[in-house]
Formats: C-alpha cells, sequence, structure tokens
C-alpha cells in the first residue's frame, strides 16, 4: 500500500490556506488511499525565535484542528514530531549525507535568513539545516508521497537527492519519495498581498483567514479584500492577482475551478460577497467539531500518545537499518 507522510508547522494558528491547500485533501481523500502519516512537525518551530509556551500551545491547537478537518486515527497516524525520537536520529546521518552548497540554495532559507537580518536578529543553524530534518521526517517511514505545496516542492527534491545518494553509497535503504501537489487552490495567496503567499507567522492578519476566526471576521477580511483595476471578474494570476485569489478560493470551496467561474460574478462586491459565505460555511463544521474536541482535551492526548507509539513502531526499523549501515556499532 503507498505510504504518505505530511506535516504542519505550530509558528501561528493555521489559516484557511493551509486547509484548502493541503488539509482538507489529507482527510478526504489521502487517508483513504494510503497508510497515512500526518505530523504536528513541532521541531521545525525551534528554528526561529519562539516562545515555548506559545509553541506547545499551537502545537495542541494543530493536533485538535487537524482531527476537527476530519483526520480518523483509525485510519490514519496523528501525531507530534518531538515525540517520536527516529526524526532526530536520523536527521543527523542526513547532515552528513548533505553538503553546505545544498543548504543555502534552499530558497525559503534565503528568503527568511534576509528577512532574520533585517530584524536584526541572528539566524540560527537549525534555519540552515531544516530541510534535513524534514528529510528525516520522510524518510524514515519509507513515504512514497508527500503531499506539499508548490513552496516544499524543492525541499522533497532535496530529499530525493539525499536518499539516492545515501543508497548509492551505503546500500539500499530508504525508498525515494515524490511530491503530490493539490489540484486546486495549493497556493492560497494574502488577502491584502495577493502576490505573498497566506502565511501563518505574518505579524500582519489582516489579509489571514484563520480556521477559527469567528464569521463576521471571515467576512470582513474577504470584503475588505485587495482587488485589481478594471471591473471584469476574470481569472489572470498575472494581471488580476486579487481576483485570481478570490476566484481560486471561491473554487475551492465549491469543488469547481476558478476559470470556470469567471464571469459569473458582475462585479467585484459580488464575488466576495460569494466567496466570503463559501468560506464560511466550509469552516463552520470544522469550528464545531474543535469546540467539540477542546471539550475532551484527554482524547485528544490518548490519539497522540497513540499515534506516536505507531510512528515509532514504523520509523525505528528504518533508522536503525541507517545507523547499521552508515557505519555505527550497534548496542549491545
Amino acid at each position: 500500500m503507498t505510504r504518505i507522510f505530511s506535516g504542519v508547522k505550530p509558528t501561528g494558528h493555521l489559516t484557511l490556506g493551509n486547509y484548502l491547500g493541503a488539509v482538507r485533501q489529507w482527510a478526504e481523500v489521502d487517508q483513504h488511499r494510503a497508510d497515512a502519516l500526518f505530523s504536528v512537525v513541532d521541531l521545525h518551530a525551534l528554528t526561529v525565535d519562539h516562545d515555548p509556551g506559545r509553541v506547545r500551545r499551537l502545537s495542541k491547537q494543530a493536533a485538535t484542528l487537524l482531527l476537527a478537518s476530519g483526520l480518523d486515527p483509525e485510519v490514519c497516524t496523528v501525531f507530534v514530531q518531538s515525540h517520536v525520537d527516529e526524526h532526530a536520529r536520523l536527521s543527523y546521518l542526513l547532515e552528513c549525507v548533505a553538503t553546505d552548497g545544498e543548504m543555502r540554495r534552499m530558497i525559503q532559507y534565503k528568503e527568511k535568513s534576509a528577512l532574520e537580518r533585517e530584524r536584526g536578529g541572528s539566524v540560527r543553524l537549525s534555519l540552515l539545516t531544516y530541510p534535513v530534518l524534514m528529510a528525516a521526517d520522510i524518510l524514515a517511514y519509507g513515504a512514497d508521497e508527500v503531499p506539499v505545496g508548490d513552496d516544499q516542492t524543492q525541499h522533497v527534491e532535496l530529499t530525493r537527492d539525499l536518499a539516492v545518494r545515501f543508497n548509492q553509497r551505503y546500500g539500499h535503504t530508504f525508498v525515494v519519495p515524490r511530491a503530490t501537489p493539490p489540484a486546486v487552490a495549493a497556493r492560497v495567496m494574502d488577502l491584502q498581498d495577493p502576490t505573498s503567499k497566506m502565511g501563518k507567522s505574518h505579524d500582519n492578519g489582516a489579509g489571514i483567514v484563520y480556521l477559527l476566526d469567528e464569521p463576521d471576521v471571515v467576512r470582513k477580511k474577504i470584503l475588505r479584500a485587495v482587488t485589481d483595476s478594471g471591473t471584469e471578474v476574470e481569472y489572470d494570476r498575472e494581471a488580476k492577482p486579487g481576483v485570481s485569489n478570490l476566484l481560486e478560493i471561491l473554487a475551492a470551496c465549491l469543488g469547481g475551478n476558478p476559470q470556470g467561474l469567471s464571469g459569473v460574478y458582475e462585479s467585484y462586491g459580488a464575488l466576495k460577497k460569494a466567496t466570503a459565505e463559501a468560506v464560511v460555511e466550509v469552516l463552520a463544521p470544522l469550528q464545531k467539531r474543535h469546540k467539540e474536541l477542546v471539550a475532551d482535551p484527554a482524547y485528544v492526548e490518548e490519539v497522540l500518545r497513540r499515534g506516536a507509539e505507531r510512528a515509532r513502531e514504523m520509523a525505528k526499523p528504518t533508522v536503525d537499518a541507517a545507523y547499521r549501515t552508515i557505519g555505527l556499532l550497534p548496542p549491545a
């Protein structure tokens, strides 16, 4: 059976972009078609300056939202990355295979390190090496597929390179995975800056719809979304990024395609109103289930405990094999 792995970073509250671009696909399709693992990758949240308490709160919230989105712990494996030691164990071995040049060519490292320097901060070494940890996340489980947005495909390509290199140098150990981007709304953009991804860690949340935003807040943010010159509602990512972003969001909510919605609405206002109501309707069952899960924290904790136990059983044989293959003496 095909095995897939994917995860979310607890660096901010999960957004509509996270849901439409990834999590809904995990819940509706991926967990049913494959042996699927979904993780809150909390170790990745430590690559930049952070508040420890906030990371813990966001990790719990992210796990609860994954379950509220429809991930079924009886069907797939839901767990927290730091609860499974094999991630960190394998990451160091892969650092011994990766090169400095590969790390510094990563687009996200270039962007995030430049931003950190602009703020006057220092760049942590873990920010440079976290793509190797991401590779360990994937390779530890022998994942065949990695459902990711287009901003993460470079990291999956690195994972493939490291797996092939390790296998060639030390003997076949890892499955070589492939990225599987979602077909619609793979990259939902910021409502106030439709040329930038709707990221959960942005300082200004005016253009970000969070999964736990109240309906009136959702409506207000979408009705205030930046649009474009002209009046025609048509899908054109280059000429009309604002309108195109709204069409992609609406299409993802309705299950259609953005091109098919071009010309359906007579004005930008009508498009915004339709998009706002579609988003509110999509988020309603998720928010209702989240409220129920928050009222039963023991259930969520038990899901994560069992998920980590299952994940550890899957990962340990592969990581132990990698330790032997690379030349490390096994414990007595």
